[in-house]
């Protein structure tokens, strides 16, 4: 879509149309909808709004009821921020005390809808003209005020009341990059500005030598899936690395405090993935008043039952033979025909090892798979 279908799609006529394609859309379908449409106004606009109203759909489950409100392009709502997420960011920010943001790289402006919802007053930048023009009908969709500038990110001046947001382009010609080298803006830059005030969202597997000193790492994880790693800027770093679970809101940060590491106690819990991409699985464990079976593999054990949003507990049931025959042996035993493999730090295939063993019965079962004090254990489990 280009920016001249985009305002068109603006216009009283692109709103009908976007209407009635709404209201049709299940009852005709996409391609006796756009045939029947095309006679009637320009075939780009057509394609453009039938598109629109499948972005929208698919946006819903990370925009929720607004997504019906808003305007998308593929690439950018695939790269845009789940808005629960978006929200916690732009909160904690606003806790700081800061009254303005600028978005380096808005894109379509998620981030922006959720800054400005949480009483920022906002300005985003934007390179690329449609993304530009989309963020600025985003806000106006939703009644938020907010400014959108076309221009490079790097030209742009930083008011000394703004907050700079940056989330760097994660994509290359190859697709996602997974490195800090491949970043645009390029990483150098986006360094610079956490010396001060700024946040930045990066990728989910950023290593932990990849922050830089004075900064806080806060890994965040949405519905037990790990989205993104946020830096917060030397002047707002309260931890080194924190970890954040929603939608609970629930966090742990670093402390550095040790956890002992001893055999499996009644329960087993297997952390967030936040709690362990931010290598916080000991303070985990610290909270619980638990311990570590194995210092290299992330589980916590304790003897008491614990319900957090940090982790999922299992109780033990039963210890099982850690090799394959015998562990089919007894589970026949258990007339177990449904069985879910877990495993953590052993050389197992989970979907591999239920199709040798080849079981057969009315029951269920949950066996986790994993080393403690070094060596190979099974365990039949319940989760709590």
């Amino acid at each position: 879509m280009d920016l001249a279908t985009f305002e068109q799609l603006q216009s009283p006529a692109g709103q009908l149309l976007l209407a009635e394609i709404a209201e049709r859309a299940g009852v005709e379908s996409d391609l006796a909808l756009g045939t029947r449409l095309r006679k009637t106004y320009a075939p780009a606009l057509v394609a453009a709004a039938v598109t629109q109203n499948h972005l929208r759909g698919k946006a819903v489950p990370k925009f929720g009821a607004d997504a019906a409100r808003m305007y998308f392009t593929h690439d950018a709502l695939e790269q845009s921020t789940r808005m629960p997420v978006a929200t916690h960011r732009a909160a904690r920010l606003a806790s700081t005390g800061a009254s303005g943001v600028i978005d380096l790289g808005c894109g379509i402006g998620g981030d922006l809808v959720a800054l400005a919802r949480a009483g920022l007053r906002v300005r985003g930048v934007e390179l690329d003209p449609v993304r530009a023009a989309i963020a600025s009908a985003n806000l106006r969709a939703l009644d938020l005020d907010g400014e959108i500038v076309c221009a490079d990110a790097r030209s742009v001046e930083i008011q000394a009341d703004e907050v700079a947001f940056i989330d760097p382009a994660r994509r290359d010609g190859r697709g996602r990059t997974f490195s800090t080298a491949d970043l645009q803006p390029p990483w150098d830059w986006v360094r610079q500005l956490l010396a001060g005030r700024a946040v930045a969202k990066l990728m989910p597997g950023l290593a932990h030598d990849a922050v830089p000193h004075g900064v806080e790492a806060e890994w965040v994880s949405d519905g037990g899936n790990l989205v993104e790693a946020c830096l917060w800027g030397a002047p707002f770093a309260t931890a080194t690395r924190r970890a954040t679970v929603l939608p609970s809101g629930a966090g742990l940060e670093s402390t550095g405090e040790p956890v002992a590491v001893a055999d499996v106690g009644a329960y087993l819990y297997e952390p967030d993935d936040a709690v362990i991409r931010a290598g916080l699985v000991s303070e985990l464990a610290t909270t619980i008043g638990g311990w570590l079976p194995d210092a290299h593999i992330a589980y916590v054990s304790s003897d008491g039952a614990h319900t957090t949003p940090l982790a999922r507990g299992f109780r033990i049931i039963d210890e099982l033979p850690f090799r394959e025959k015998p562990l089919k042996a007894a589970l026949q035993v258990r007339r177990v025909g449904t069985l879910t493999v877990k495993k953590r730090g052993v050389d197992i295939v989970p979907e591999e090892l239920i199709r040798r063993l080849k079981l057969k019965g009315p029951n269920t079962a949950t066996v986790i798979m994993t080393r403690v004090l070094g060596v190979g254990r099974a365990y039949l489990v319940e989760r709590l």
